[in-house]
């Protein structure tokens, strides 16, 4: 079985790329560039992208918007 991570941190950039840390201490980045004119991403666009937090473990915007976080765990690469 694969381990699950919570997130900790999140900073979010103008590139639409999140600055994540999980809770194994790791630091990761994740690239939403690709999806963010994908639903229902496309309605983070603008300065709304800079509203990411952190809540129950993930990332979330508002409007009921997350991501899961072994989805952003998988998709990222970690920064050194």
């Amino acid at each position: 079985m694969k381990d699950l991570y919570d997130v900790v941190t999140v900073k979010a950039t103008k590139d639409y790329q999140l600055m994540l840390k999980f809770e194994n201490g790791e630091d990761r980045l994740f690239d939403m560039s690709h999806i963010i004119n994908k639903r229902p991403f496309d309605r983070l666009k603008g300065s709304i992208f800079m509203a990411a937090r952190v809540e129950y473990g993930t990332v979330v915007w508002p409007g009921n918007i997350d991501i899961a976080p072994e989805t952003l765990y998988d998709r990222s690469i970690p920064l050194q």
